[in-house]
């Protein structure tokens, strides 16, 4: 492995869930106290995702012919400007500005979901998981920081504060990016022995689509319920800011703590089986979420739900990789993140008047088809070999 491109990719990792987490921990109840009507509430989440879908396919661009290190410095300091306006709205109270402010932040998020990938080209096919899972395992000090960043105002501080906090991590993390090496794809250099697929026919191939659905499926089912859950603690079920943001700091770590074993379970156990792990998972979420509206529910819920998505993403992201030729990677990543965030924020968009119409038992309820089409997907592949092509 490229232990320096790992390292530098592990860190920004952190920082980018960070971030993120923040944002998502806050979103929904300054949209609560903002927003001119409560079913706007879950707007400036929703502007997030849309923000991230609007952005994988200029990412992939923009990496592909600037290189992955410079793409990823210039995500960077994009996103430290997001903050810095998240900042000024939180201390002006504008809900234009914050929404603005988490659009932006959304954008930048699409470059940041390219690291798995680049973890991936810098070591050996048949590693791609393990690589995956490293990088991923970064994550686990994004959820401990997130929510620390939102307690900044029980502790005397403002929101403002922790956002310009933020904004000062993402540009450190743009001069470290500086040192990030080429990986042995090469950024610039694309491999014409045969000339890409289109997005037709990469589509049309049966274990590519499946691992677009489990970065969808997995992706959607998160986001939606991740939404609405601090929504329906904080401001229906009147648990604290503390109590909320613990169940959130639960959750991104049950997302991110078994990438530590991941990459070694998809080795040991097939991706595709792993994958469907993650679907029982999913509805244990759903089960313990619907038996009742204590703090103990929210919180095995919600875990769940992290270790759900956690099995969905890391296993479609490595069959994935294993499923293209090398001269498609930038179409096929753009295809699949455009999808996954495309979906995420559908059901971002939709949490809110879910929620407001049908409460908690109805978000997770509504969850259930996603569920059915992971299935069959999963069901069409079963047994069929990996490869590159």
């Amino acid at each position: 492995m490229r232990n320096l491109n790992l390292l530098i990719l592990t860190t920004a990792q952190l920082v980018a869930v960070g971030g993120t987490v923040f944002i998502v921990t806050i979103g929904g109840i300054v949209g609560m106290e903002l927003a001119p009507n409560a079913r706007l509430a879950t707007l400036p989440a929703a502007l997030m995702v849309v923000g991230t879908a609007v952005g994988t396919v200029p990412a992939a661009l923009i990496m592909q012919r600037i290189t992955r290190r410079y793409g990823f410095m210039l995500g960077l300091c994009i996103a430290a400007a997001a903050m810095l306006l998240a900042g000024q709205a939180l201390a002006a109270q504008s809900f234009v500005l914050f929404t603005g402010a988490t659009a932006l932040l959304g954008f930048t998020i699409a470059f940041s979901q390219q690291y798995r990938f680049a973890a991936a080209e810098s070591v050996d096919p048949a590693r791609a998981g393990r690589a995956i899972s490293f990088v991923m395992c970064g994550s686990i000090g994004g959820a401990l920081l997130g929510p620390e960043l939102a307690k900044f105002a029980e502790r005397g501080s403002t929101l403002s504060n922790a956002a310009y906090t933020a904004m000062a991590l993402y540009l450190a993390l743009a001069a470290i990016m500086f040192f990030l090496r080429r990986t042995d794809a090469g950024d610039d250099v694309e491999v014409a022995a045969e000339a890409p697929r289109s997005v037709g026919e990469l589509l049309s191939q049966p274990l590519i689509l499946t691992a677009i659905m489990g970065g969808v499926v997995g992706q959607a089912m998160m986001t939606y319920v991740m939404t609405a859950a601090p929504i329906s603690m904080h401001v229906i079920d009147q648990f604290s800011m503390s109590e909320t943001a613990d169940v959130v700091r639960s959750h991104v770590l049950a997302m991110y703590l078994p990438a530590l074993i991941t990459g070694l379970l998809i080795e040991r156990f097939g991706v595709q089986r792993i994958m469907a792990i993650g679907v029982a998972i999913y509805v244990l979420t759903i089960g313990a979420g619907m038996a009742g509206h204590h703090y103990l529910h929210y919180s095995i819920a919600m875990i769940a739900l992290g270790v759900g998505w956690n099995f969905l993403f890391v296993g479609g992201s490595t069959l994935l990789v294993r499923s293209y030729r090398p001269q498609e990677r930038f179409r096929a990543q753009a295809l699949n993140d455009f999808s996954v965030f495309t979906g995420s924020a559908c059901a971002t968009l939709g949490a809110g008047a879910m929620l407001h119409g049908f409460g908690w038992n109805g978000v997770l309820l509504s969850t259930v088809p996603l569920l059915l089409a992971m299935i069959w997907s999963l069901s069409r592949v079963r047994g069929t070999p990996q490869t590159s092509g």
